[in-house]
């Protein structure tokens, strides 16, 4: 078989049970030139134009995200994702992706944009009918309207579909009275067309979604909300108040609100996650910059260990998380191929919602962990305002939020697994029982196959063999009550993380190191990342083993193949994040260029 043959074969979470051929998997190193353009076009404009206006922006001057909107019009990047029968460029997943991992540095532009460009006007590009297209996505594609996406209610975030706003047809069929509060709608203090999810008639199970413009009578707008970080974005309550919408601007069916706010939020999932990788890079460079200008103790502070310490697991954390990124948005657009059509390109990115889901936890977690790391770094200067780290810090607080909070994401992980092996998409359970006679025999040990990297790659396979055993476990002890047990679900999310990121940085090193690059500080990096991933792995795995049974005898057994499981050769994790550093600090940022 084909490593090309094996790319197009393998399917959503199929990375699990499958084994991988490096070259098969994407990486920044594939870029074409036009996506390199499209990167620095997306460079440039952010350098500028949004940079030098960002004072401005914070302070929320009147007109300026609009301005700034337009523009991006006019070179292209707004339509990445609109067909180009209605003036966009219908671009590959892979070019959203770049665009919103340059837009990241921006803090709370890139929201505005991400808001207009993403959530905003997909639900049309998916979802709408010919007229509603021709009569919205050119306008979409320009801004010259600007959209906004309204699901979440007061009382109804991570439970979506809980919302109360309510919609009730006109005797005469020609309209939709629109009832209700919607809460955190970004773009809503300038938006003019809302995408605005209610309940026909109040039932449940009528939940739609309908396409509101600003002009219809009733629909007006809070005061702005007072938030800790993104702070040049609009954050807004939408108030509708008897707003007749017209029947021809019910979008899809009625009933198919669920199905829509779900694809659309899993579309902004992996450009959320991109987006955390761009602000993770930006911050790196920030901390890198700044610890070779600070002196202290008459030397530059990048001189000491516990600094490098912090450079070394940063750039780490960033290479693992860009090599997950980039490796699923080259399956999402091999899935999508020359697929022309909104539900065909859908429905290959709903195949990889498993790891999309991923890449928005692993994206916004690095950067978390990176800005804080900065702040750090900067000591005292880092909680100043004067300095770039502060804004990136407060900024990045939101990405563990919203397109569902992290804990969400963890319970989707693991139960869409499950829901798809229970569908017979996906032969998880047959290898959960094939696993089983692995627990039991100690002699079935996965091999190192000698290779670049070969004992971290064993370490993964193992770990695919630990999440085997546990959600083979557990679906079998809790049966249809699995998903109450979030706790367990989350460290099977985790492991599943863990190896996901861990084998992709394995692959992508193997691949470019074959070759002929100098993969030096890659090898580093996945050394590191892959060995910290095992011993977390292992705490998880430690934790949901003494959840799934009380007794002594089968926690010895499963304790015991742990122990197995998690075997990894001892690394010297001090002296790769020194020498990691030293390559951050001789570049002043991330240390790897495509």
């Amino acid at each position: 078989m084909t490593a090309t043959e094996v790319k197009k074969l393998q399917k959503g979470g199929a990375f699990l049970l499958e084994e991988t051929v490096p070259d098969s998997v994407f990486s920044p190193e594939d870029f074409s030139d036009e996506l390199k353009m499209i990167g620095q076009t997306t460079k440039d404009f952010c350098e500028n134009e949004v940079i030098p206006n960002i004072p401005k922006l914070e302070k929320m001057e009147p007109g300026l995200n609009e301005e700034l909107l337009r523009k991006l019009g006019d070179i292209g990047l707004l339509g990445i994702e609109i067909p180009e029968e209605y003036g966009g460029t219908d671009l590959p997943k892979t070019a959203a992706m770049l665009i919103a991992e340059e837009m990241a540095v921006l803090g709370g532009f890139s929201t505005t944009y991400g808001a207009h460009q993403s959530i905003g006007s997909l639900p049309t590009v998916y979802f709408g009918n010919a007229a509603q297209k021709e009569k919205y996505l050119p306008k979409l594609n320009t801004a010259e309207i600007i959209a906004a996406y309204a699901l979440t209610e007061p009382n109804a975030g991570s439970d979506a579909l809980g919302g109360q706003c309510k919609a009730v047809l006109s005797d005469d069929g020609k309209y939709y009275t629109l009832d209700g509060t919607k809460m955190w709608i970004t773009n809503a203090g300038f938006a003019d067309l809302f995408t605005v999810f209610a309940r026909v008639d109040g039932q449940k199970e009528k939940f739609s979604a309908f396409l509101v413009e600003r002009g219809y009578e009733g629909v007006s707008t809070g005061a702005e909300e007072h938030k800790m970080g993104i702070k040049s974005s609009s954050t807004r309550m939408l108030i509708l108040d008897k707003v007749k919408v017209p029947v021809e601007n019910l979008l899809g069916e009625v009933g198919q609100g669920a199905k829509i706010a779900f694809n659309i939020l899993n579309t902004g999932r992996f450009k959320l996650g991109a987006g955390g990788l761009g602000g993770a890079k930006n911050a790196l460079a920030i901390a890198a910059k700044y610890s070779q200008e600070r002196k202290q103790f008459g030397q530059p502070i990048a001189n000491f260990g516990m600094m490098q310490e912090k450079l070394g697991e940063m750039a780490a954390r960033i290479f693992a998380c860009e090599s997950v990124i980039y490796r699923t948005a080259g399956l999402i657009d091999d899935a999508i191929g020359d697929k022309k059509d909104g539900a065909s390109k859908l429905k290959c990115i709903e195949e990889y919602a498993v790891e999309c889901s991923m890449i928005k936890v692993l994206g916004s977690e690095v950067l978390s962990y990176v800005v804080d790391e900065g702040v750090q770094i900067h000591g005292g200067y880092g909680f100043s305002a004067e300095y770039a780290i502060e804004r990136a810090y407060r900024d990045a607080r939101i990405m563990r939020l919203y397109e569902g909070t992290n804990e969400i994401n963890r319970m989707l992980i693991p139960s869409m697994l499950i829901k798809r092996a229970m569908k017979g998409e996906l032969p998880l359970m047959q290898a959960a029982q094939g696993v089983q006679q692995k627990v039991m025999d100690a002699s079935l040990e996965e091999q190192n196959d000698g290779g670049l990297l070969g004992e971290e790659l064993r370490a993964v396979r193992n770990l695919k063999n630990v999440v085997l055993m546990l959600a083979g476990t557990a679906a079998m002890k809790f049966g249809p009550k699995l998903d109450a047990e979030q706790e367990l679900m989350a460290r099977i999310a985790d492991i599943l993380m863990n190896l996901y990121a861990s084998e992709s940085a394995i692959l992508r090193t193997r691949k470019l190191n074959a070759r002929g690059l100098d993969t030096s500080v890659m090898e580093e990096m996945t050394k590191l990342y892959t060995h910290d991933a095992v011993e977390r792995s292992a705490v998880a795995g430690r934790d949901a083993i003494c959840r799934m049974t009380d007794n002594e005898q089968e926690i010895a057994v499963f304790i015991g193949a742990l122990k197995r499981f998690t075997r990894h050769a001892t690394v010297n994790t001090i002296t790769l994040r020194r020498s990691i550093a030293q390559k951050v600090l001789a570049v002043t940022g991330y240390p790897v260029e495509a």
